[in-house]
């Protein structure tokens, strides 16, 4: 088992994680046990969970839908609820198995119920093993506008079963193959390398750099719990991103995209950007989008399209006095933060992923 020990947080990654989670529910003593999933996990992971968990403490679940567009203040009305009538009270634990929207509102739900109980983050798509679970940021949308409600607050631990994603289909390994994507552009060339053999049928190829990711991620998070500088690194690739993502959500007229699928289109934006502003080397930004391609086909984006998506950006959350702000890189694992972009070189931006040729 690898381990990331931290004062709350800490990551239990691998074999042995099941019997650090027995151990820390044995020394917390919480009154009741919660279990939150959503439909998926709660048919293909809370079984494996209930088998591996040992306690006599009552363990009751709550189900949700499954899907983005339930990650609302509604659903966490919903659950709130749940866990009222169900006789939660402050020294019940609250563990969100599930992917990035069950960890994110299941923190978001634990942090305000009874103005606080503890809770656990047990990832199971790889989206969440890489981020969603890693960092303490807890919340839900406003509407289409991603992550607009919400505070940070590590859960008390997370535990990381690498055999999860067998249970995930192959656009959701893709999705979550994104931000490991993310993490190599904003931390080192060399770990970039490292994921180019990943396969989304074959999890195992890429084991140690799922940990790898982990470990660039709470170093960040570590260093910069608030976000006043260097975590906003991680929002690489994201401004553009989660406008996409967001857009795709809200329009009928265009397909709805999955977080990693959004970010996949950022990252080729923000790194044709940053060739532009930062001297992002052009050799790279042509190696590095050839490869996202290979992974994420391209999607269509009318003059329309691009107008609204940068409506959208007045939502983002490091924008300080209505200024969007971005984060740009000079070369692998160097980078600006807080730069302002025209919105012109946003439509050239555009216009390099829609013209770009694949290289095989």
């Amino acid at each position: 088992m690898k381990v990331i020990k931290k004062k709350r947080g800490t990551i239990y990654f691998g074999d042995g994680c099941w019997d650090a989670l027995n151990n820390t529910i044995s020394i917390l003593k919480p009154s009741r046990i919660f279990i939150l999933a959503d439909t998926n996990t709660t048919l293909h992971c809370v079984p494996v969970l209930l088998k591996l968990v040992s306690t006599s403490i009552s363990i009751q679940h709550i189900n949700l839908p499954a899907g983005e567009q339930f990650k609302t203040i509604d659903t966490c009305q919903k659950v709130w609820k749940q866990l009222s009538e169900q006789g939660a009270d402050r020294n019940s634990l609250l563990i969100n198995i599930g992917g990035g929207v069950v960890t994110d509102l299941g923190g978001f739900v634990a942090c305000t119920f009874k103005r606080g109980i503890e809770f656990i983050n047990i990832p199971t798509s790889l989206l969440a093993m890489v981020d969603a679970a890693v960092g303490g940021k807890n919340g839900v949308d406003l509407g289409h506008l991603k992550n607009q409600i919400g505070f940070i607050k590590d859960p008390l631990a997370v535990f990381v079963d690498s055999s999860f994603l067998e249970t995930l289909p192959t656009n959701q390994m893709t999705s979550g193959y994104a931000e490991m994507l993310k993490h190599g552009l904003i931390a080192s060339e060399v770990y970039w390398e490292t994921l180019k053999p990943f396969k989304p049928d074959r999890p195992e190829l890429i084991e140690d750099a799922i940990w790898e990711s982990i470990e660039i991620k709470n170093d960040v998070v570590v260093a910069d719990p608030t976000e006043k500088g260097l975590r906003k690194t991680l929002n690489y690739g994201h401004t553009l991103g989660h406008a996409i993502e967001s857009y795709c959500l809200e329009s009928n007229d265009i397909k709805t995209l999955l977080h990693g699928e959004a970010i996949a289109i950022g990252l080729i934006l923000a790194n044709y950007i940053s060739s532009e502003l930062t001297g992002f080397p052009k050799t790279k930004l042509s190696e590095t989008t050839a490869h996202i391609l290979r992974h994420f086909p391209k999607e269509k984006f009318s003059k329309a399209d691009i107008e609204q998506t940068l409506e959208l950006l007045k939502f983002d959350k490091k924008n300080v006095d209505g200024v969007v702000n971005f984060v740009l890189l000079k070369n692998f694992g160097s980078h600006e933060i807080d730069k302002q972009v025209p919105n012109s070189l946003i439509y050239k931006a555009f216009e390099y992923y829609k013209n770009f040729k694949k290289i095989i």
